[in-house]
């Protein structure tokens, strides 16, 4: 039975639009790592059973449907921005970046582009914000599934380096057994200096000097 998602993606089908792309990242929030995003277009008449917003569903139950996103998609891609470059840019900047680039790097051409979210990047193509799109699209849902698997890999590749932080369980995010370790060890090179300033400065005051 094809889902609401899917219903709600179709309805923006038309005479001049036949491909639809949907556009989500993850990492918007963490203190460490990239912030990766991924775009994905499939076929109007493509459905998988079982995809939705990926911050609902399991650990593995988005490993499960990442390959049979991928299999069915049209076209898929992805781009990962760095902690230095969320630092230069701000977040809200990087992930824009980073969903346009992804957009950019298809291998179709989509008639319009479906983005999570409510602030857009400047583009010549058609986009239409989608607030909560991730819960509302089928396509915003495939590529937050997309995005967000990859991040958590990268994630767990990278706790192997810098095991004090258990970025393998928290994946960056600012649990409170990260932010301790923070406080204790210090910032390593893949985190975000800018997510830490208070963190540090709290730190600072507990101290009264802090140093790497």
């Amino acid at each position: 039975m094809i889902s609401l998602m899917k219903v709600f993606d179709n309805s923006f089908l038309s005479g001049n639009v036949k491909l639809i792309a949907g556009v989500d990242e993850a990492g918007r929030g963490p203190l460490a790592g990239p912030v990766i995003a991924a775009a994905v277009v499939f076929l109007p008449d493509t459905f998988i059973e079982g995809i939705n917003d990926s911050k609902i569903l399991t650990e593995a139950e988005r490993e499960a449907l990442f390959p049979i996103i991928i299999e069915k998609a049209l076209s898929y891609s992805f781009t990962s921005i760095s902690n230095k470059k969320i630092d230069e840019l701000n977040i809200l900047q990087a992930s824009l970046l980073a969903m346009h680039s992804s957009v950019r790097r298809l291998k179709v051409k989509p008639d319009i582009v479906l983005l999570d979210g409510n602030k857009s990047y400047s583009s010549s193509g058609k986009i239409i914000l989608v607030v909560k799109g991730d819960s509302k699209s089928f396509a915003i849902a495939a590529a937050s599934i997309i995005a967000k698997v990859l991040r958590d890999r990268l994630m767990k590749r990278l706790s192997v380096y810098h095991p004090l932080y258990g970025w393998e369980k928290n994946k960056g995010y600012p649990t409170k057994f990260h932010i301790n370790a923070v406080k204790q060890f210090g910032p390593t090179s893949l985190h975000r200096k800018t997510f830490l300033k208070k963190i540090l400065s709290e730190q600072e005051e507990l101290t009264g000097s802090y140093s790497h």
